[in-house]
């Protein structure tokens, strides 16, 4: 069975975030990811992460102004030199929080702007990014997310995320396959799983969950993720899967699924 990494940004969240790590590991759980850490010291979420005998699965690197709705920078004209600080800077806490996978989030496009010239800027600067980090083997990974949930995310299909890894060409350069995402734009799971696991530039790096479609507990809804956790165990995928869904009450009641699977 796939190991459980819970998503702190998400779950527990009738606890204060730094009293989350606890939670999620009495509940069991042996690593944890969240969207962004910098509100935080990085010492102080490695004691939370040491304290409690977790491991730090993901994060993300700075989004651009998220009060103000962006979502992401990495596909933006003109913002080049800011996310070059930011990936900076997520290294930095990467180091010490000791992850070896980070997602950079792409960001908006509007029905009237250039797509072709947002993604030549992508392109260059994923291709940057994983250079940079790439002394520290950390892969960085791109997210297809559904636009009921993000209008206008410039990534929303496997097939796009894996040919843009393709044409970057580097080795630590994958996709974050949200199965809930995937599933509202295109389905197909299981075959797009076969298809992508593995590949000589992409593949699988990162594997998030969550019920389809009000994206509570995995056991809730439309997928079947009995059949699917079988499937990626034999696929050969030994990478964490993050558990990136709202609980539907308290976290630990829905906990259910996980005990019945793992």
């Amino acid at each position: 069975m796939p190991r459980f990494a819970a998503n702190l940004t998400m779950m527990y969240t009738e606890y204060a975030f730094l009293d989350r790590f606890e939670a999620a590991a009495k509940d069991g759980f042996k690593a944890v990811e969240f969207l962004f850490p910098y509100e935080y010291p990085a010492i102080e979420l490695k004691a939370r992460l040491q304290g409690n005998g977790l491991t730090q699965a993901l994060f993300n690197a700075p989004p651009g102004d998220w009060a103000g709705g962006e979502r992401g920078i990495a596909s933006l004209p003109g913002r080049e030199e800011e996310f070059k600080r930011s990936i900076d800077l997520a290294l930095e806490y990467a180091r010490v929080l000791g992850n070896d996978k980070l997602h950079v989030m792409a960001g908006l496009i509007q029905p009237d702007q250039d797509r072709a010239r947002h993604r030549a800027v992508y392109l260059e600067n994923l291709a940057y990014a994983a250079g940079r980090i790439a002394a520290d083997d950390i892969t960085l990974v791109i997210e297809p997310i559904n636009t009921r949930d993000i209008p206008g995310f410039f990534l929303n299909r496997q097939d796009d995320a894996q040919g843009i890894c393709a044409e970057v060409g580097v080795d630590n350069l994958q996709v974050q396959f949200d199965l809930y995402h995937c599933q509202i734009v295109e389905g197909d799971l299981a075959v797009k799983l076969k298809r992508d696991m593995v590949r000589m530039h992409g593949g699988i790096g990162h594997i998030q969950i969550a019920g389809v479609p009000d994206r509570h507990e995995p056991d809730l809804g439309e997928i079947n993720y009995g059949y699917l956790f079988e499937l990626i165990d034999q696929l050969g995928y030994e990478g964490w899967v993050g558990c990136e869904y709202r609980p539907k009450g308290r976290t630990s009641d829905g906990l259910g699924w996980m005990r019945e699977w793992v």
